[in-house]
């Protein structure tokens, strides 16, 4: 239990003015609708206190005034109130000239411009510096949308034990869009949502260009919909928003609506109505669907006099100028097609410019035999959703765009790109001609499917994914390294008469590198290696998949004991070099021209050649082409090499083909066998590594270099870290500097 802290840009609440009665008015919009619905089910009691912060779009003395009659509501109201200036260049500005038209696909219509952005990180900065004063342990913090997508990171900095939930609301643009932002903008706003333990998305694509933007702009690498990122497990899924289902599904049922109904139904008797209502917004293709609705009207002439098109437009951001221009580009097309075919007795569109109340939409969406829902780009679209819950008597036809988040999920409605004109015109003959029997049908399925994901699944299922995520975190950090663990990893070390270190090479001793012959030992590393051999009690051993005139060759000539190629060749401390195995490599041949061919499909991938391995490298390609490719390689070599001495090594970002009967878990146990130190320590970070792992058990202190499931007992996730490690173990005892990792 504890508070659920919902923020948003705006507040739910907008005051309205009668005479000098000031009376509260929630506003519309998914979100609002969506969290009250919410508030006001028996799932919310999980939470002892809701709250919303957001800013006030009225003055803050009005706010005094009108306070006292959100009292015995669902949840408490934090407003923000600032700089008008500042907003504007926030809002306005950044928000909705910046991220609001590159977000939907209208690169051209980006303004980038340093105050906005500026703008954009203060604001953000408001909202943090309101909240962080009142935080308490036990809160859920969910925020909301593209114009707080700095937020998380800002919270998380300054109390990183919060549970923090993000939610964006229209589209995460294709990586080739995204980077179009100025460097530093970029990267910041990634930052600023992985603040966040789990961040959603409306769709599958949505979450995969966010994973991909994520790997290509900050290298940080996602595993399916899990980022490890500063220490610290993130989530990235898609949770489809929702309705209210019920309360659209039986609105008809109120006296209010009936009547609106009636009278809707008696005004265009006999003919077929075609309904859209929409906010005023380049995204949502208003001139492209009068353009198809006026091609129809001349294809299909049948069709004049015998249907109405009620389009009603919702006003929104009336102070930019281009919004005010679109608006009178729309009315004067409106103009045309009525001007052009209406009859005294008849007008092909009924045009409106206002907010409609409930009771009314819920009217229209009953009333109309078809819905043309046609944005150019929608995150998800939730009128589509309204007017299929609004069809009790199941019939209705839904054309939709195929660029609307809700085409994922409304797959049954007519399915049409918005900006061709045929198309949709076709698409409306075909649903005013639809046989009930299949209107029925379709309308079934889609209601069927809303209905078991409403709106208040979508948040219960948001908050339920926010606990697992914090429980995953958990789990991650009872295997991390910490302080306690170090030190007593120190004390065993200092104590022990006699000492075996197991080491990998890449991604352990050393980063990994854009090409194998790049990872060559620094001088860091090598005077650690250095330190550790000089003291005789220690026995240090690199164990490798590197081939071994590589490792000859970088690391020969210190001290210690050499294990190539994951055990097929090994040369004991100052003595020479042995093979494990050793035969002819023929079955090379069969293998490099499969791994050539792979080379040549997937650009940056290349092949690298040991004594007794093949391997296939992936780590600098495209990461989703790159991960597809190696299923592919895996699936054919697999087939391949069934009842041979030849296996196949999934790596990391490799692929490897060797010898089997031998891996770093036979040499490991070994090397520790036959030497029967009194304090063993295996570091590695690769699947081959798990091999080791495995084989030693509680013989060793095990440690991965990862994020993921490990056999290892203890975790760290930089590599970094285990330099650090290894120099803190020839600490003295009580030494000052000694910190665990």
């Amino acid at each position: 239990m504890g508070r659920l802290i919902i923020i948003s840009n705006r507040l739910p609440f907008s005051i309205d003015h009668e005479g000098d009665q000031l009376t509260l008015r929630q506003s519309s919009g998914g979100l609002v609708s969506a969290i009250k619905s919410y508030f006001e089910s028996d799932s919310s009691k999980r939470f002892t206190e809701k709250l919303w912060l957001g800013v006030a779009d009225f003055p803050q003395n009005e706010w005094s005034m009108v306070s006292e009659q959100l009292e015995g509501r669902d949840f408490q109201i934090i407003p923000l109130f600032p700089n008008k200036i500042l907003y504007k260049d926030y809002y306005n500005g950044f928000s909705n000239s910046v991220l609001w038209p590159l977000f939907h696909y209208f690169p051209s219509l980006v303004e980038n411009q340093a105050h906005y952005y500026d703008a954009y990180v203060k604001v953000n900065k408001l909202f943090a510096d309101k909240l962080i004063p009142i935080l308490q342990p036990d809160d859920t913090i969910w925020i909301h949308d593209y114009q707080l997508m700095m937020m998380p990171d800002m919270l998380r900095t300054e109390r990183p034990d919060i549970t923090v939930g993000f939610f964006l609301h229209i589209p995460f643009p294709s990586y080739e869009l995204f980077r179009t932002l100025p460097t530093d903008w970029k990267a910041s706003i990634l930052r600023g949502v992985l603040g966040s333990d789990l961040i959603g998305f409306h769709t599958h694509d949505y979450a995969q260009h966010f994973l991909q933007s994520v790997k290509m702009i900050l290298g940080v690498d996602s595993n399916f919909h899990n980022i490890q990122y500063q220490d610290r497990l993130i989530k990235a899924d898609l949770f489809p928003i929702s309705i209210d289902y019920k309360k659209f599904n039986t609105a008809c049922n109120d006296p209010e609506t009936k009547q609106y109904y009636n009278e809707i139904r008696n005004n265009f008797e006999g003919k077929k109505i075609i309904f859209s209502v929409d906010r005023l917004d380049y995204t949502k293709g208003l001139m492209d669907r009068l353009n198809a609705y006026d091609y129809f009207l001349e294809q299909y002439p049948e069709w004049r006099e015998n249907v109405v098109f009620i389009l009603n437009i919702v006003p929104s951001r009336d102070d930019i100028q281009a919004y005010t221009e679109r608006k009178q580009q729309i009315e004067q097309k409106i103009g045309t097609i009525n001007g052009k075919i209406s009859t005294i007795t008849w007008q092909p569109i009924i045009y409106r410019y206002t907010h409609l109340p409930f009771s009314e939409l819920a009217a229209l969406y009953k009333s109309a035999d078809v819905a043309l829902i046609t944005p150019l780009r929608d995150g998800m679209n939730l009128v589509a959703k309204e007017y299929v819950a609004s069809c009790s008597a199941r019939k209705g036809v839904l054309i939709l765009s195929e660029l609307a988040g809700a085409a994922n999920e409304l797959n049954e409605a007519l399915l049409v790109n918005p900006t061709d004109t045929i198309e949709v015109a076709n698409a409306i003959n075909r649903a005013l001609t639809m046989p009930p029997e299949e209107q029925q049908h379709r309308m079934v399925l889609m209601q069927q499917r809303l209905s078991d994901y409403d709106v208040i699944k979508w948040v219960s299922d948001f908050l339920d994914q926010l606990s697992n995520v914090k429980l995953e975190q958990q789990k991650q950090q009872s295997k991390l390294l910490d302080d306690r663990i170090g030190s007593q990893i120190h004390l065993h070390y200092q104590m022990a008469g006699s000492r075996c270190l197991l080491l990998d090479y890449d991604g352990t001793l050393v980063p990994y590198a854009r090409l194998p012959v790049e990872a060559r030992p620094n001088e860091e590393l090598r005077d650690i290696l250095t330190n550790l051999t000089a003291d005789p009690k220690n026995n240090v051993v690199i164990i490798s998949g590197r081939e071994a005139d590589t490792l000859e060759r970088w690391l020969g000539d210190l001290s210690l004991m050499l294990v190539a190629e994951h055990g097929a060749s090994f040369k004991p401390k100052g003595e020479q070099w042995q093979q494990t195995v050793s035969i002819p490599d023929q079955w090379k041949n069969e293998i490099r021209p499969i791994m050539q061919m792979f080379v040549t499909h997937c650009v940056g991938s290349f092949i690298e050649e040991k004594t007794n391995t093949l391997a296939w490298h992936y780590r600098n390609t495209h990461p989703d082409l790159g991960f597809t490719r190696s299923r592919e390689l895996i699936n054919n070599l697999t087939q391949l090499l069934q009842n041979t001495m030849l296996q196949v090594v999934d790596g990391n970002k490799v692929v490897e083909v060797r010898m089997s009967g031998f891996d770093k878990g036979i040499m490991a146990l070994k090397i520790v066998n036959d030497l029967q130190p009194d304090f063993v320590l295996c570091m590695g970070d690769d699947t081959t590594d798990e091999d080791m792992f495995k084989a030693l058990g509680e013989r060793a202190y095990s440690i991965k270099v990862s994020n993921g499931p490990t056999a290892a007992q203890y975790t760290v996730f930089s590599q970094q870290k285990v330099l650090q490690l290894l120099k803190k173990l020839m600490l003295p005892i009580g030494n000052k500097q000694y910190a665990g990792t």
